[in-house]
């Protein structure tokens, strides 16, 4: 059964601000999160209850809820400035 795929208020924000090609590749990663939330290259972070998966040089970071079958998506960042 597929994941709920569930965007912070500000994600929608930080999404509008990427460039075209960039923004279509996180979508297609983020809306893939909802088949398979431990994609290969997934990390847990050290730290916090979250995971990150690299889409060239942003970080989505997320947290998974297995419980209620959720992914809540809480930042999208460049790698310098994702943690």
């Amino acid at each position: 059964m597929p994941y709920r795929v569930e965007l912070k208020p500000s994600v929608r924000k930080e999404l509008k601000e990427l460039p075209g090609t960039v923004y279509d590749r996180v979508i297609a990663c983020i809306l893939s999160l909802a088949e398979n939330p431990r994609p290969y290259g997934m990390k847990k972070l050290t730290g916090e209850d979250a995971y990150r998966v690299r889409v060239g040089d942003h970080r989505i970071i997320y947290e998974i809820h297995d419980d209620v079958l959720l992914v809540y998506v809480v930042r999208i960042r460049h790698r310098r400035e994702a943690y």
